[in-house]
């Protein structure tokens, strides 16, 4: 079977703790000189594979569809070297894998920034300062606190179960430890209270410089949000509420895609190849908006399906690693 993809490892940043990256191309990129490339990047402790190899079927499937992709390990994970650090402390690695991507695809333009959780908050945090960067697409982005994940629980566990006629059944045969759900509840309203004391009179959280991040970056932004996921809906009630974030999701240049079953990490075929399909149009439609995708489409679907299919277990196949500009 053709692939519509190639893919090389490279190696880029200090000689002495060099991170690892997969650039994976359009077949036949030599020729068409991609001019639009995506920059993946891994949150939390994951490498660039991601969970059930999520980020290399969006990279093949981004490729297929014409784009430069790049995915890579951060520092201290996978097989990169160096110290691993937290999502608040990440622009060095992107500005390096920037470098990198760019010196691997002489071609590009520009590059979109593509994260998932907590990646999608290093995306914020870094973008204003580097003007290769024009486009975000941030995927259930993390705004983890106590107070609101007590708030979404109230929201989104304990109101759902007061209309689940399976729990009202267990709770009157007596399968519902009453005195155990009451102390949860109570336990959850303090953890708000004490959270909402401390904020009063704290300085500013890694949330509002998100919002920072968002309100000054002057690109398009792609905001997609799972239906099935405790981090997007705390996402969502935290914007909602909070002065820091009034509007900005609204915005004429945010693109809002929702995906109502879906989990944290899209993890059914149907709903990776979803998030596959609006990250490509979205990025095409802003460089190309008169070109023509049908074909494209089809094509990309029936690759993906084929690559789920018989792609190798391990992960990837790609050329030994070839040493980038740092």
């Amino acid at each position: 079977m053709t692939v519509a993809y190639q893919e090389t490892a490279v190696a880029f940043g200090a000689a002495d703790a060099p991170l690892i990256g997969i650039v994976t191309m359009p077949n036949g990129a030599l020729e068409s000189k991609p001019r639009a490339g995506v920059l993946i990047v891994v949150g939390g402790p994951q490498y660039r594979v991601g969970s059930h190899r999520q980020f290399v079927l969006l990279a093949r499937a981004l490729a297929a569809r014409g784009l430069a992709v790049m995915r890579f390990d951060c520092s201290g994970m996978g097989d990169s070297g160096g110290t691993a650090q937290g999502f608040e402390a990440r622009d060095d690695d992107l500005r390096a894998a920037l470098d990198a991507f760019f010196a691997a695809v002489p071609s590009l333009a520009d590059v979109t920034l593509w994260g998932l959780c907590d990646a999608a908050s290093a995306v914020l945090f870094y973008a204003l300062s580097d003007a290769r960067v024009k486009r975000l697409a941030l995927a259930n982005p993390w705004v983890r606190s106590d107070a609101g994940l007590a708030r979404t629980h109230l929201k989104h566990y304990y109101a759902a179960r007061l209309f689940d006629a399976g729990f009202w059944r267990a709770l009157f045969k007596g399968e519902v430890g009453v005195g155990k759900a009451l102390a949860g509840f109570a336990a959850t309203l303090a953890r708000v209270a004490r959270r909402d004391a401390r904020n009063a009179v704290a300085g500013a959280t890694f949330q509002t410089r998100m919002a920072n991040g968002w309100r000054g970056f002057s690109g398009e932004i792609l905001l997609i949000c799972s239906g099935d996921d405790l981090t997007a809906h705390e996402f969502l009630d935290h914007v909602a509420s909070n002065d820091a974030w009034r509007g900005l999701i609204d915005a004429p240049r945010v693109t809002r895609r929702d995906l109502d079953a879906a989990d944290h990490t899209f993890s059914r075929a149907v709903w990776r190849d979803q998030v596959a399909g609006w990250t490509a149009d979205w990025v095409l439609e802003a460089r190309c908006p008169q070109r023509a995708r049908t074909d494209a489409q089809a094509d990309a679907r029936t690759d993906a399906q084929a690559d789920a299919q018989t792609g190798e277990q391990t992960g990837e196949q790609t050329a030994g690693p070839v040493r980038a500009a740092s």
